[in-house]
Protein backbone atom coordinates (compact mmCIF):
# COMPACT_ATOMS: atom_id res chain seq x y z
CA UNK A 1 0.00 0.00 0.00
CA UNK A 2 1.20 3.50 -0.78
CA UNK A 3 0.12 7.08 -0.13
CA UNK A 4 1.13 8.12 -3.65
CA UNK A 5 -1.15 8.25 -6.68
CA UNK A 6 -0.48 6.06 -9.69
CA UNK A 7 0.82 9.09 -11.61
CA UNK A 8 3.15 10.09 -8.77
CA UNK A 9 4.51 6.56 -8.55
CA UNK A 10 5.14 6.55 -12.31
CA UNK A 11 7.01 9.86 -12.03
CA UNK A 12 9.20 8.49 -9.22
CA UNK A 13 10.03 5.48 -11.39
CA UNK A 14 11.03 7.78 -14.26
CA UNK A 15 13.30 9.69 -11.88
CA UNK A 16 14.77 6.40 -10.67
CA UNK A 17 15.55 5.26 -14.23
CA UNK A 18 17.32 8.56 -14.81
CA UNK A 19 19.29 8.27 -11.56
CA UNK A 20 20.19 4.66 -12.38
CA UNK A 21 22.28 5.94 -15.26
CA UNK A 22 23.94 8.59 -13.09
CA UNK A 23 24.71 6.02 -10.37
CA UNK A 24 25.98 3.36 -12.79
CA UNK A 25 23.24 0.75 -12.41
CA UNK A 26 20.38 -0.46 -10.27
CA UNK A 27 22.53 -1.84 -7.44
CA UNK A 28 24.50 1.39 -6.95
CA UNK A 29 21.19 3.29 -7.05
CA UNK A 30 19.71 0.97 -4.42
CA UNK A 31 22.79 1.52 -2.25
CA UNK A 32 22.58 5.30 -2.69
CA UNK A 33 18.89 5.30 -1.76
CA UNK A 34 19.39 2.96 1.19
CA UNK A 35 17.11 0.23 -0.16
CA UNK A 36 17.95 -3.35 -1.02
CA UNK A 37 18.30 -4.21 -4.70
CA UNK A 38 15.48 -6.71 -4.07
CA UNK A 39 13.12 -3.89 -3.03
CA UNK A 40 14.11 -1.74 -6.01
CA UNK A 41 13.51 -4.66 -8.37
CA UNK A 42 10.04 -5.30 -6.93
CA UNK A 43 9.13 -1.63 -7.30
CA UNK A 44 10.43 -1.51 -10.88
CA UNK A 45 8.51 -4.64 -11.83
CA UNK A 46 5.29 -3.34 -10.26
CA UNK A 47 5.12 -6.02 -7.57
CA UNK A 48 5.37 -3.33 -4.91
CA UNK A 49 4.26 0.32 -4.89
CA UNK A 50 6.53 3.32 -4.57
CA UNK A 51 6.48 4.53 -0.97
CA UNK A 52 6.55 8.14 0.16
CA UNK A 53 9.90 7.37 1.81
CA UNK A 54 11.31 6.20 -1.52
CA UNK A 55 10.06 9.37 -3.24
CA UNK A 56 11.74 11.51 -0.58
CA UNK A 57 15.03 9.62 -0.93
CA UNK A 58 14.92 9.89 -4.73
CA UNK A 59 14.39 13.66 -4.46
CA UNK A 60 17.24 14.00 -1.96
CA UNK A 61 19.62 12.01 -4.18
CA UNK A 62 18.60 14.10 -7.20
CA UNK A 63 19.03 17.30 -5.15
CA UNK A 64 15.56 18.52 -6.10
CA UNK A 65 12.34 19.06 -4.22
CA UNK A 66 10.05 16.09 -3.75
CA UNK A 67 7.35 18.03 -5.62
CA UNK A 68 9.59 18.05 -8.72
CA UNK A 69 9.85 14.26 -8.57
CA UNK A 70 6.17 13.65 -7.85
CA UNK A 71 4.93 15.99 -10.60
CA UNK A 72 7.36 14.73 -13.24
CA UNK A 73 9.47 17.89 -13.41
CA UNK A 74 12.56 15.77 -12.75
CA UNK A 75 14.39 14.90 -14.89
CA UNK A 76 14.00 18.29 -16.55
CA UNK A 77 12.59 18.81 -20.03
CA UNK A 78 15.15 18.18 -22.72
CA UNK A 79 16.80 15.30 -20.84
CA UNK A 80 16.10 11.69 -21.71
CA UNK A 81 14.62 10.05 -18.58
CA UNK A 82 16.27 6.76 -19.51
CA UNK A 83 19.84 7.72 -20.37
CA UNK A 84 20.24 11.30 -19.13
CA UNK A 85 21.38 12.66 -22.46
CA UNK A 86 20.10 15.89 -23.91
CA UNK A 87 17.23 15.41 -26.35
CA UNK A 88 17.66 18.88 -27.78
CA UNK A 89 19.22 19.33 -31.17
CA UNK A 90 18.26 15.87 -32.37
Amino acid sequence: MTDLTTAEQANVLIAMRHLRVKCGGWKPLADALGFSPHTIRHVREGDKGVSASMALRVAKLAAVGVDDVLTGNYPPLGVCPHCGRSTRGR
